[in-house]
């Protein structure tokens, strides 16, 4: 039992970076997990904000952060956080070793200026 209908325990995450910027060569600051299918997509900060793109594209509302250490999550429809920390299966964050922002060798050098706020 999760403690929400929009939430899927069983669904693995897509890969290990965000599958939109994977597919464009692009870049991301942070990355953040559905709850409801698995897809990982780049955070609001990161240039092209994949993970509320796909929320608005699929009406998923539910997010967990998919950073090493973290365990949150964000419901889009009430722009919250949950009170609830069901666990997801694994892994549940990016290997420890790839950088954030990321993928290695993708990231500008003047990427804190390219950041959304």
């Amino acid at each position: 039992m999760t403690g929400h209908p929009a939430i899927d325990p069983t669904a693995p995450p897509s890969g290990t970076g965000c599958v939109e910027c994977e597919a464009t060569n692009g870049w991301w600051f942070h990355l953040r997990r559905c709850a409801a299918c698995g897809h990982v997509g780049c955070c609001d900060s990161s240039p092209s904000q994949h993970a509320t793109a796909h929320y608005r594209t699929t009406g998923h509302p539910i997010v967990q952060s998919f950073e090493p250490g973290e365990d949150w999550f964000w419901d889009f429809t009430n722009e919250d956080t949950l009170d609830i920390t069901p666990e997801l299966t694994p892994p549940a964050s990016h290997p420890a070793g790839q950088p954030a922002p990321g993928p290695a060798g993708r990231v500008p050098q003047d990427w804190v200026r390219k950041l959304r706020r």
